[in-house]
Formats: C-alpha cells, structure tokens, sequence
C-alpha cells in the first residue's frame, strides 16, 4: 500500500500522552499494514515488509515504554488475512495467511516474527515481577 510509514511516531504519541495527559495506561491496538506475501514453493509464506514494520513499531513502543509510558499491551492487526471495507479481500493485513478457496491458514514469517518478539518480552516481564 502507499502509505508512509515511520514508526517513531507511534513512540512520539505514546510519549505525549504520557506527558501532556498524564494518561495512567495505554494499549496500541490495530497496528499494522498491507504488504505482499510471497507464496513459496514449499506452502511457507514470506512476507519481510511486515515483518520490519512488525520489528520496527514493537521497538518504538519498547523505547516509549523505557522513557515512562505506561504501556500495558500492543495488539496487532491482524491476526488473519480478512475482508478490509476499503479494500474487499485484495489486501492482506494478517500474520496468518488465509486462503479464501479452502480457508486453509498458514502462519506468516512475520507470525513467526511477532510470536519470537513477545515471547522474549513476556520472559523478561516475568524476570521482573
């Protein structure tokens, strides 16, 4: 999609309403965008743009947290390929593919990703509690 992207500013949003609203907990919810899979031979799904977003946002929510936001959860969109209003099935925005013939899911490489970033995270929550 043509969309410009930088992630900084969700960091910078969740900074300021920290700061000029004193908010006391903060959820980013439906955080993500289109970008193409690519089907592989071997039925894997590879999709490295999502992924770097996916990277990308998680690590300014992280940096956002370190500096006093208090962020207590991220959720991503979306956990499965779905009908987009704007956009019917032609989009997809999933960390699961799915397809809309056999409605057969497969996990994207950045399901994978995601999974691998916050099983790290919840780790070092635990370690801290």
């Amino acid at each position: 999609m043509d969309w410009e992207i930088d992630a900084s500013g969700i960091e910078d949003l969740l900074l300021r309403l920290t700061n000029d609203y004193g908010a006391r907990r903060l959820y980013i919810t439906e955080n993500g965008s289109s970008f193409p899979d690519v089907v592989r031979p071997d039925g894997t799904i590879d999709d490295p743009e999502r992924q770097e977003y996916l990277a990308a946002h998680l690590a300014a929510c992280a940096s956002a947290a370190r500096k006093g936001a208090p962020l207590a959860g991220y959720f991503a969109w979306s956990l499965l390929d779905n009908f987009e209003w704007a956009y019917g099935y032609d989009k997809r925005f999933g960390l699961v593919h799915v397809d809309y013939e056999t409605q057969a899911r497969t996990i994207k490489g950045s399901g994978h990703r995601y999974a691998e970033i916050i099983r790290g995270h919840g780790d070092r929550a635990r370690r801290a509690a």
